[in-house]
């Protein structure tokens, strides 16, 4: 069957930790060990290729019915990590937050209710299993949430432009967990001290309880994924997201109100120009 596209659609953003070897049980570990002997190196485009091509019957196939055998790997330090793609799972956590992204109308236009039903009873008796299953990956949709900022610095920032041949440019900060996890700490109880509880502070305790499941010595990537094709490659180039969350949450620890208000008033406007995007025809 011919590829799905060759663009990453929809426009997402990925935040994904890659764990060592060590930190997986037998036997999932010695099957990861052969897969990364193997030399398969899948991309983020595949996986989002095998998921829209779900999505293509009729009815469609809101979660894979197997679970994705694929990861991503990365090595750091001279260990071997993998980030297991764990697709069935994800597609369960996303079915349910589409009742919080679409009228009824339109999702049970695109969803059937009962697909959605199915999906949802096929989850509960799966979690009866799994009781401490958690994705490797999280997704946000036509934006980078402004937490997963706060896991970086500047300086971790990985800008590739596009190349000629039509390979879509990458933009990445990667980081080893001890790092993401301090910064993380630091940030809330800054906010903690500087204002009242709210979305970003919650979003901040989701987060960490997220990392806090994972091997100390993994690496946390954060992949601006399709959403290269939502801004210009001067966008691209000159987009700072990372530094101005860590000046904001500087600010806010110096009582300066006026420069964290400056700081994340760049971040605001840069990416609502992106959300707006997601209501143009």
């Amino acid at each position: 069957m011919p590829a799905v596209t060759s663009v990453l659609v929809p426009y997402a953003a990925y935040l994904r930790v890659y764990e060592p070897l060590a930190a997986f049980p037998e036997p999932e570990r010695g099957y990861w060990a052969r897969y990364t002997r193997s030399g398969r190196t899948p991309t983020a485009q595949d996986e989002l290729r095998r998921s829209l091509a779900d999505l293509l019957p009729t009815p469609p196939v809101p979660v894979p019915v197997h679970e994705s055998p694929d990861a991503f790997v990365t090595e750091v330090d001279g260990v071997v990590c993998v980030c297991p793609w764990r697709t069935r799972l994800r597609g369960w956590l996303a079915l349910m937050e589409l009742a919080e992204m679409f009228p009824a109308p339109v999702l049970d236009a695109v969803l059937p209710p009962v697909l959605r039903g199915q999906a949802t009873a096929d989850y509960e008796a799966w979690r009866e299993g799994h009781p401490d299953a958690r994705p490797w990956i999280r997704t946000a949709v036509w934006q980078v949430p402004v937490r997963w900022f706060s896991l970086f610095a500047d300086e971790e920032r990985e800008y590739v432009p596009g190349e000629a041949s039509g390979e879509p440019p990458v933009m990445r900060y990667r980081t080893p967990m001890v790092q993401a996890r301090r910064r993380l700490a630091r940030a809330l109880k800054t906010l903690r001290e500087a204002v009242d509880e709210g979305p970003l502070t919650e979003g901040l305790v989701d987060v960490g309880r997220w990392l806090e499941e994972f091997h100390p010595r993994s690496l946390v990537e954060l992949d601006y994924g399709g959403l290269v094709h939502a801004l210009s490659p001067e966008q691209l180039a000159g987009d700072r997201s990372a530094a101005d969350v860590a000046e904001g949450i500087a600010a806010l620890r110096a009582g300066d109100g006026e420069g964290a208000e400056v700081a994340y008033g760049r971040l605001s406007e840069r990416w609502r120009a992106v959300r707006d995007r997601q209501f143009a025809n």
